[in-house]
């Protein structure tokens, strides 16, 4: 497993930080593979690829049956330590991944394991859903050990549309299914926004007892996951409504996060009280899914593009896995002057 602090100044030596008890993080660990896979092809030189792909067959090795890892990983053994499980911070980009390689390599059988990997982990993901019992609001909990914790992060509202993006890979009837479930999530990310006096959601919410939900961490930091999951959506089904719902969200940015010189986060959803910050993934991630959610299909496809985690896209190509190190120019140049024509 990679560990991520490095004293390059004294001796070069990573390590992890001190507050993860020396483990690897689970997200950090799993949300390298696109990139690198992509480095190999553009250089030639597969020794990136193998890299970040020993990562994944390291924890195929010990993968559980339900497909969930905890959020902290041995980096020595590749083995899971006793943390939190979750679809929110420092879990959530390795699910994405393990679909979006799928994605990247054109879903032929060099990458086949990622994607049955990532099918065995959504059964694991359909056992923490739960319903409120008033609104039928639709939530992916937490799990610790054996305990359900009726919490979802804002984090964890890629979901549906990483939900609604892999559901184009199974039979029609799990399709649908699966379909669904990422509409019903998003209707309960979109209601993190609506729920609150600014209409912009908290950082988390709890559900106690199945009840609808309430604010816990009452920031809002400029996040993009909802509306990532809303352009996959009005992509993936056609419907306006999510247009109307992305609408919405970016006039409660305009009316609460404007200023002369950008944007900022706010310090409390519940009073507006601005915290004078605008982080970098609002440019990169917010404002980028807010713009596709109203532009022609075409624009940046998802059949020929991936985005990886921060939203950059990345060119869909079928993967020769033996002959990286021989790769034709030709097809690495077509590819860098179809970026170079993007925007």
């Amino acid at each position: 497993m990679p560990q991520f602090t490095a004293k390059i100044l004294s001796h070069g030596n990573a390590h992890n930080p001190g507050w993860t008890g020396g483990d690897s993080i689970l997200a950090d660990s799993g949300t390298e593979q696109l990139e690198f896979i992509a480095l190999s092809q553009r250089t030639g030189d597969p020794k990136y690829q193998k890299k970040v792909e020993n990562v994944i067959i390291e924890l195929n090795k010990t993968f559980p049956a339900d497909g969930l890892l905890p959020i902290y990983i041995n980096p020595h053994r590749g083995t899971s330590s006793y943390s939190t499980i979750t679809f929110g911070a420092m879990g959530d980009s390795f699910y994405e991944y393990l679909l979006k390689v799928w994605i990247q390599g054109n879903k032929t059988a060099d990458v086949k394991h990622y994607r049955e990997m990532w099918e065995t982990s959504m059964k694991g993901l359909l056992s923490l859903v739960r319903r409120t019992t008033s609104s039928s609001f639709t939530y992916i909990c937490e799990k610790n050990g054996d305990s359900l914790h009726d919490k979802m992060d804002g984090l964890a509202c890629f979901a549906p549309g990483m939900i609604a993006l892999g559901s184009l890979g199974y039979g029609p009837e799990e399709s649908q299914k699966f379909l669904s479930l990422a509409e019903e999530l998003a209707w309960t990310c979109y209601n993190f926004y609506q729920s609150t006096p600014t209409k912009l959601a908290g950082e988390n919410y709890f559900f106690h007892s199945g009840q609808d939900m309430s604010v816990g961490t009452s920031w809002n930091i400029l996040r993009p996951e909802t509306v990532e999951s809303l352009f996959y959506l009005w992509r993936l089904t056609g419907s306006k409504t999510y247009q109307e719902w992305g609408w919405n969200i970016f006039q409660a940015f305009e009316k609460n996060s404007r200023i002369e010189s950008g944007y900022v986060g706010l310090k409390d959803v519940n009073r507006d009280v601005k915290d004078n910050m605008m982080q970098s993934f609002f440019l990169a991630e917010t404002l980028k899914y807010l713009y596709l959610l109203f532009s022609p299909s075409s624009v940046i496809s998802l059949d020929e593009w991936v985005f990886n985690t921060e939203a950059h896209p990345i060119g869909i190509m079928t993967r020769h896995d033996n002959s990286i190190g021989c790769m034709a120019g030709r097809k690495v140049g077509e590819l860098m002057i179809r970026i170079l024509f993007l925007f």
